[in-house]
């Protein structure tokens, strides 16, 4: 199954076995949710069911996973079964938590799932139903899961791996974050050393659309020749850089490392060296 959707596709797959979950974050999200999603879709939050925030961001970041157990109950309290169809949305082309709960569905071992392609603005565009309130829907049983499935990086593996050129890693935050321009959301600007910058936006086309299966797999290939064939994907919290992630499997890639802890961790790590393009 491809992990994108077109608005149009998902207008006709069967509603058995069908979630939808509605991704978007920021301020008064809950209230925006409750006040108009696509017809059906359950509410999943970024900070409460995709994320074990702990005390201090220099371990873990500022969007650490959380258990495979608290992710078990999360997914049977949304009605997702081993055998759901999820489709994932949120307002800002996939970019965000979107892409992170494909990611950890996907890790979680469920196969059937995918990111709506423009997220809720396509929605809206391609006539798809909306409606308001909470929807009701049946628990789901309990999917029991010892570990997450794909492949994730610690800080201490981004480092060894750096040092010994074993690895790509790619930091998929904008342009001016990576050079230390300015930091808007963590307390430090910059980079972790050796780290080499594609900014997720450049997935995506003029529309807010991914870009094709074949453009992105011949725009990676250039961009990575040459490098170390094992990558580690990061970015602010471990959140966009599934942004990529996603668009790599799209592209037919192997699904890389996630790197969760992110620039949130790395830049406050006591003793961990930041570089800067400035």
């Amino acid at each position: 199954m491809t992990p994108i959707i077109s608005p149009s596709d998902l207008k006709n797959i069967p509603t058995e076995n069908l979630v939808i979950l509605d991704a978007r974050t920021g301020k008064e999200v809950k209230q925006n949710y409750l006040e108009k999603h696509i017809r059906g879709a359950r509410f999943i939050d970024l900070d409460k069911d995709m994320a074990e925030i702990g005390e201090d961001a220099a371990f873990g970041g500022r969007h650490p996973l959380p258990s495979v157990e608290k992710f078990a109950e999360i997914l049977s309290n949304l009605g997702i079964a081993a055998n759901s169809h999820v489709v994932v949305y949120d307002d800002k082309n996939a970019s965000n938590a979107a892409a992170r709960a494909w990611w950890m569905l996907r890790s979680f071992g469920l196969e059937n799932v995918q990111v709506l392609d423009g997220g809720m603005q396509a929605a809206e565009k391609n006539g798809l139903e909306f409606s308001s309130g909470e929807e009701t829907f049946d628990k789901a049983a309990l999917i029991k899961k010892d570990n997450w499935g794909l492949p994730v990086s610690s800080l201490e593996v981004v480092e060894n791996e750096l040092k010994s050129d074993s690895s790509t890693v790619v930091d998929v935050r904008d342009a001016y974050r990576y050079k230390g321009e300015s930091e808007p959301i963590d307390l430090v600007a910059g980079h972790i050393p050796g780290a080499i910058n594609i900014p997720f936006s450049e997935n995506l086309d003029e529309n807010g659309n991914f870009l094709s299966p074949e453009i992105l797999k011949e725009k990676y290939s250039k961009l990575l020749q040459n490098k170390p064939d094992h990558l580690i994907i990061h970015c602010g919290s471990g959140v966009t850089a599934c942004h990529t992630i996603l668009a790599l499997d799209y592209a037919g890639f192997p699904i890389p490392d996630l790197y969760v802890g992110s620039w949130s961790e790395w830049s406050r790590r006591e003793g961990k060296e930041i570089a800067k393009d400035i």
